[in-house]
């Protein structure tokens, strides 16, 4: 089952995500007029973007007004600990080369701090959702995940979109837990 509110949201990602087509021009422009025209500067701050670097989602967060760090590195992975005004949540970089860097895939995480649902609940909203997984840890915590893959391709706006609907699921289920019984009942 998917939310009419989650079909939403990817309708609102699709739409962000998507690129907009420039207009047909009725007669291609002279290649030298193309050669000339000027490219944007690279900005010196901010450098080259990596999506599959720790560092380059480090630098998005920052300029979204939360601080990230690295919390340990492991064989091939990196776990970054995040702070907002609101809510604390951790990266987890996977598939890393020995830097640290290159990595394949990327999930956000969070745990609740009281159990308010039960294990079939919990299955139940996982059957609402394609985006936002949950689980309960070996320590009796809920918890939610949301992963993608990283690409050499994926740029700073891609980064917003998947840190977008990371909020986007982290109040999901904020309003799952409140209420597991009624937000399951009025998931279609």
């Amino acid at each position: 089952m998917v939310t009419k509110r989650l079909l939403t949201a990817i309708a609102v990602l699709t739409l962000v995500a998507a690129p907009i087509a420039a207009p047909a021009q009725t007669k291609p422009a002279p290649k030298a007029a193309a050669k000339a025209a000027p490219k944007p500067a690279p900005n010196p701050a901010s450098g080259r973007f990596d999506a599959r670097d720790p560092a380059g989602l480090v630098d998005v967060l920052a300029a979204m007004d939360a601080k990230a760090e690295v919390a340990r590195k492991g064989d091939e992975e990196v776990h970054l600990s995040v702070s907002t005004s609101g809510v604390a949540f951790g990266a987890q970089f996977a598939g890393c080369d020995a830097n640290g860097k290159a990595c394949k895939a990327l999930a956000f995480n969070a745990a609740a701090d009281k159990r308010s649902a039960t294990l079939a609940q919990v299955n139940n909203f996982n059957q609402t959702s394609m985006l936002c997984r949950a689980y309960q840890d070996k320590a009796g915590k809920m918890n939610v995940v949301y992963a993608t893959l990283l690409g050499a391709g994926d740029t700073r706006e891609d980064m917003r979109m998947h840190i977008g609907a990371w909020q986007t699921c982290l109040g999901t289920f904020g309003r799952f837990l409140q209420d597991p019984t009624g937000y399951l009942a009025a998931a279609p």
